[in-house]
């Protein structure tokens, strides 16, 4: 009798598991059977890992293929391919495409570098392997309760996302011909009229130009806490229908009479190099001094933040539900987060991009190295963009945004 009892609860918990596998999806399945940080290293290694972002900033670039790329093949025996894309979309609607195909391996994506409206719609759709991110041996670094990594654009990451820098908008200008730069947007956009065709922003969806109309956003609804509470599509549609008329209104004193927009950050910066436009715009807080120090921008170019702050975020790297690679993505991932790692990707010299990793976590040591880099001619103070940060609206709004500015502002015209 007690060993037909124990077949049977031995049976009724295999259904169990089967069932909990089975609907609580890969992400689960893969904590039920986790393998160990040791087992996962070595299956990493001799795996090639491609990993696929944009490849419009040259710091960034040299940073992932002279850096990044020998460490963690000389650390792990993980090859690293940089893939550069124009826009990460692009391969979010490849993945789509592989998932409604049944494709749930072998994909040549590895590792993707995203946030925002794209790690939304990969979410939504089941695109991502993991969670992973709290299983990474340098996550103990990562402050998981900051908003902003916690949340991405008001998506919660739930592991699916590991943290790998920090950024903020800048204002960049030349202060021989801008001595005095207006520090608030209604400021600016009074600079703007009384300046024609000595400003500009790129075109959304570009990420810069679109954290512009952000702020002009923040600026017409004259508010910002709100917005990171349940989206109200009527209030939307009231801030968003001034935001519309501020910027179309605002296209003839715009560079080339706003009949055209740069399509990049970097065009922007040549255009502010040239002489062209009086000011630029960066999600990189150190890259004004990169810039000079690389001989593109004169020694007179500095930048401000709003007195109501600008937008910060995070950004984050994600592997794919088919990634061919994963373990050696993880690995990828994990170093990504160490200090070393860190260290050098907030250096001026190389890329100036705000740590991901919470360096209060730190020992001295380390603490004393990140204290001691230098912070290039042009770049604020910690403490001051620090403290004037806003948070960036939901995904929802940004998509809306930029579709809207197309509508209303690039077509309305």
């Amino acid at each position: 009798m007690n060993t037909n009892r124990s077949k049977l609860w031995a049976a009724l918990w295999l259904s169990i598991m089967v069932v909990f596998v089975i609907f609580t999806g890969p992400g689960m399945a893969l904590k039920a059977h986790a393998l160990s940080w040791p087992e996962i290293l070595k299956r990493a290694r001799g795996q090639t890992v491609d990993w696929f972002m944009w490849g419009g900033f040259p710091s960034t670039n040299a940073y992932v293929n002279g850096y990044v790329a020998p460490q963690v093949q000389g650390l792990y025996g993980v090859k690293l391919r940089q893939v550069p894309v124009k826009d990460i979309a692009a391969v979010i609607s490849k993945l789509l495409v592989e998932k409604q195909a049944g494709k749930n391996t072998d994909g040549e994506v590895d590792l993707m570098w995203i946030n925002g409206e794209n790690f939304r719609t990969c979410k939504k759709n089941g695109l991502l392997y993991g969670p992973f991110a709290d299983m990474l041996p340098n996550q103990k670094l990562v402050d998981w309760t900051r908003p902003s990594v916690k949340n991405d654009f008001g998506e919660p990451v739930q592991g699916l996302e590991s943290p790998w820098g920090s950024a903020q908008v800048v204002m960049i200008y030349d202060s021989a011909r801008v001595p005095n730069p207006p520090r608030t947007m209604g400021g600016l956009l009074d600079w703007i009229r009384n300046h024609p065709g000595r400003f500009t922003y790129p075109a959304p969806p570009d990420f810069t130009g679109s954290a512009f109309v952000r702020h002009v956003f923040y600026y017409a609804s004259g508010d910002v806490p709100s917005w990171q509470k349940k989206f109200d599509a009527a209030r939307f549609t009231r801030a968003a229908a001034k935001t519309y008329k501020i910027l179309k209104d605002l296209s003839p004193y715009l560079w080339r009479q706003g009949r055209t927009y740069p399509e990049n950050p970097i065009r922007l910066a040549h255009l502010l190099a040239d002489g062209e436009v009086d000011f630029a715009i960066s999600y990189h807080p150190a890259e004004a001094s990169k810039m000079i120090s690389d001989g593109l921008y004169p020694e007179t170019v500095r930048t401000f933040v709003f007195k109501k702050g600008t937008i910060s975020n995070t950004h984050f790297v994600a592997i794919p539900f088919n990634a061919a690679h994963r373990h050696g993505a993880m690995v990828v991932a994990n170093f990504l987060i160490s200090p070393q790692a860190q260290l050098k990707k907030a250096d001026s010299r190389v890329w100036g991009d705000f740590p991901a990793i919470d360096i209060g976590r730190l020992d001295n040591s380390w603490q004393k190295k990140f204290g001691g880099l230098p912070r290039g001619i042009a770049t604020l103070p910690g403490s001051e963009l620090q403290s004037h940060q806003l948070p960036e609206p939901s995904s929802e709004i940004l998509i809306r945004l930029e579709k809207g500015w197309n509508q209303h502002v690039l077509k309305g015209r």
